[in-house]
């Protein structure tokens, strides 16, 4: 029971993070660190969709997403359809930070990919409560002219965390 309430937990975490600010904006730097992850931002942006971020700019802005002193009307940025969702459900954010935090969760984007069409998705490195690194695969769809978490993938988040939110449905 208890590796089943981790695995939930773990899953948790990871959308905590993602839904808060593994946004994939489309007005930073249009550079990559490696030639793949060039090509593919050439590729999105020749697309009319936004360029693909690097994991430098997608871990700059978890780390600002994390961070207390911002407020939640520009995390909801990074979510699809976020200010619907946080019409629906203001404390929607609150409840994926309190998780995080009360679960000592980890996590670090490890790569971008983009896969054609309106689609890219970021994996990333989690752990829980000190545990092993999981990896995780987080969807992105473009929106607006960025590129932001999937919500339905947020909240499939929140269900693993026994919680509900009026923006999910």
């Amino acid at each position: 029971m208890k590796l089943q309430r981790t695995g939930r937990v773990a899953v948790a975490a990871l959308a905590v993070v993602a839904a808060l600010g593994m946004s994939a904006c489309g007005s930073g730097d249009k550079h990559s660190s490696s030639k793949a992850k060039t090509t593919t931002a050439a590729a999105a942006t020749s697309s009319s969709y936004p360029a693909v971020p690097t994991v430098a700019q997608l871990n700059q802005e978890l780390s600002q997403t994390l961070d207390p002193s911002v407020p939640s009307s520009q995390k909801v940025q990074y979510l699809e359809d976020g200010a619907t969702a946080l019409q629906k459900d203001p404390e929607m954010i609150n409840k994926l930070i309190t998780a995080y935090k009360q679960n000592n969760a980890k996590i670090s984007v490890t790569s971008v990919s983009y896969l054609g069409g309106p689609t890219l998705t970021a994996n990333a490195n989690f752990s829980v409560n000190g545990g092993q690194n999981n990896v995780a695969t987080v969807p992105f769809v473009a929106q607006d002219g960025k590129w932001k978490l999937q919500k339905q993938w947020a909240c499939s988040g929140l269900q693993n965390l026994n919680q509900t939110s009026p923006a999910c449905s």
